[in-house]
């Protein structure tokens, strides 16, 4: 986390830019957080649920990585939401939602309250055969989902529910809600990929995929050298690539991010 905020990460949001700092100074990853309901722990979570399987140790886990940017405690409750979406998504071919959500019930407790009646709503409103965008207008983000948890969160879900095998339709489906569709979109393909693995990723999509300095052959490289680590136990060295490439392609990218933001400013609106 501190030599990642070193390279300016377009788009990233405050709570986290913060806790980055706060390591550099010497405070210790269990307080680095911040008090913030945004969505960076969930859109970290999937990752964790596609692949541990004892539960206690996944909740540690993202009790550990939300605290490290985090500290309201929504921001933890819609992480673990997340995680385990994951989590069954990779171990159910056909996921029951009352099941997953009886889950997260169980994991959060009564403080969780709020958002398991969202998330509820999202479960209801699969099953009437709702867009996620109608869903997502009913909780009055018609013009885009948030970077609040518990906005986040069960848009996210609802997209999940309404395609959980399809990758492409549910991706879709929560980037055409709008808003902060760059996380929203990082979540549900977690999610969504948790079940169907690379061969359920269009291939277009990869073939047109563009993040340089990280290629395609770089992303399965870690794939697979993390997959290598869980199944024996030893923690391996993640790829490494020179840090002046990602300085300059996040230099780039912050330009074009903050010259769309200016020009959203002026006129026509």
């Amino acid at each position: 986390m501190r030599w990642w905020i070193l390279a300016f990460p377009a788009g990233v949001g405050k709570a986290t830019a913060r806790s980055g700092i706060k390591l550099w100074l010497g405070v210790p990853p269990h307080k680095a957080g911040v008090f913030s309901a945004g969505n960076g722990p969930s859109m970290r979570a999937a990752i964790l649920g596609a692949t541990t399987d004892d539960h206690e140790r996944l909740l540690d886990q993202v009790r550990a990585s939300t605290r490290l940017t985090h500290t309201d405690p929504r921001a933890q409750h819609g992480a673990v939401a997340i995680a385990l979406a994951a989590q069954v998504a990779r171990q159910e071919t056909e996921p029951d939602p009352q099941r997953w959500l009886d889950r997260v019930v169980a994991s959060l407790g009564p403080d969780a309250q709020e958002l398991v009646d969202l998330l509820q709503q999202a479960l209801h409103s699969v099953l009437r055969g709702e867009p996620t965008t109608q869903f997502a207008a009913s909780l009055g983000l018609q013009r885009g989902v948030t970077g609040y948890t518990y906005h986040t969160v069960p848009v996210c879900i609802h997209a999940w529910l309404a395609n959980p095998r399809d990758f492409r339709g549910a991706v879709s489906d929560v980037i055409v809600c709008g808003g902060d569709a760059d996380t929203t979109a990082a979540i549900v393909g977690g999610i969504v990929g948790s079940a169907v693995g690379r061969q359920g990723i269009p291939d277009d999509w990869v073939t047109g995929l563009w993040e340089w300095p990280r290629s395609v052959a770089w992303m399965e490289r870690l794939g697979r050298q993390l997959a290598d680590s869980l199944s024996t136990g030893n923690a391996g060295t993640a790829p490494r690539i020179g840090p002046v490439p990602v300085i300059a392609r996040n230099l780039l990218f912050l330009a074009v991010v903050l010259g769309h933001g200016f020009r959203r400013l002026a006129p026509p609106y």
